[in-house]
């Protein structure tokens, strides 16, 4: 916009339509930007209750796998659980979220029991209660990391997405939208300006013409009085065209 439209009703009323459609825009991207914020702010809660969980689930986990040992005589049953777990039985799927049009990525557990077949006769002898108890502690602690998980990508996305809103609505109301109005309003100040030459062109003309009908006016009469000063007082003074003489004319 350095070069100057030309200023006319065309022009302005272009440029009218972008300043209502720029607008509407920065009004959609307000409400966007204070939706997105409201759920960054329930977000931020989420993620600190859920690390205040996590650090209790892990202490407990910790805890009930120190009892298992000790119940299977005090060997470690690390090594028996990873020679019988031949497949996973938990398994975290990547679906999106979708918040005032923006997905947001979240991760979803997927546990299937029948899996965990393999490791649920472990310790029947020496304490296999204990360590199914160690097992569902361990479980309960998973779901809360993969539930911490997606929260801090959710957060993280939504942070990017905030701050780009936020540029895009700020880049509208301080650059684009002052932008706008100040071509309307050089426009509508060049309209007007010409409105008031071709008013002032106007007038002088009409003053031209009435000038040069007095002008007229004032020589015919001056041409008027000039005859009748040389024909005298009397019109009957005034020389007659039948005693004139015509050249034309052999007598």
């Amino acid at each position: 916009m350095s070069q100057r439209p030309p200023a006319n009703r065309m022009t302005l009323q272009t440029f009218k339509s972008r300043l209502l459609g720029a607008k509407k825009g920065h009004g959609l991207l307000k409400k966007k930007r204070d939706a997105l914020k409201a759920r960054f702010q329930g977000m931020l809660k989420e993620i600190v209750d859920a690390k205040l969980e996590l650090s209790d689930r892990l202490k407990d986990a910790a805890f009930t796998l120190a009892k298992a040992n000790w119940a299977n005589a005090g060997d470690d049953i690390t090594s028996n659980v990873v020679e019988r777990a031949k497949r996973p039985s938990v398994q975290a799927k990547l679906v999106a979220d979708n918040v005032a049009g923006v997905k947001l990525p979240v991760f979803r557990m997927l546990h299937d029991p029948t899996k965990d077949a393999a490791v649920q006769t472990l310790g029947v002898a020496h304490g296999g209660a204990v360590i199914n108890a160690c097992r569902e502690s361990y479980l309960a602690a998973l779901q809360v990391i993969i539930r911490l998980a997606s929260l801090q990508t959710a957060f993280k996305t939504l942070d990017e997405e905030i701050k780009m809103t936020s540029r895009r609505v700020n880049a509208l109301e301080f650059v684009l939208i002052p932008k706008i109005e100040d071509v309307m309003a050089y426009i509508i100040l060049e309209m007007d300006e010409e409105s008031r030459e071709e008013f002032f062109r106007v007038k002088k003309v009409v003053a031209k013409k009435r000038e040069k009908i007095a002008k007229e006016k004032l020589a015919a009469e001056l041409e008027g009085q000039q005859k009748q000063a040389a024909w005298g007082s009397n019109p009957l003074d005034a020389p007659s065209a039948l005693e004139a003489h015509d050249p034309d004319i052999i007598v």
